[in-house]
C-alpha cells in the first residue's frame, strides 16, 4: 500500500522494474513442479552447499 502511495520509492514491481539476474545460482520452474517439489529441490541446494 506505502509503494502504491509513493511512500517507498524504488519498490520492485511498483515503479521500479524486475530486473532477473544474469546468472542465477538456482532456477525453479515452477511452471513444471509442484511448490512442494520445488522447496525440496531448494533444500536440496541448500544441503550439498552446507547452508543447512
Amino acid at each position: 500500500k506505502k509503494a502504491r502511495e509513493g511512500k517507498l520509492p524504488n519498490f520492485t514491481g511498483i515503479d521500479s522494474t524486475y530486473e532477473p539476474p544474469l546468472n542465477p545460482e538456482v532456477i525453479i520452474r515452477t511452471a513444471e513442479m509442484t511448490p512442494e517439489e520445488a522447496a525440496e529441490h531448494i533444500i536440496g541446494i541448500l544441503k550439498t552447499r552446507g547452508n543447512i
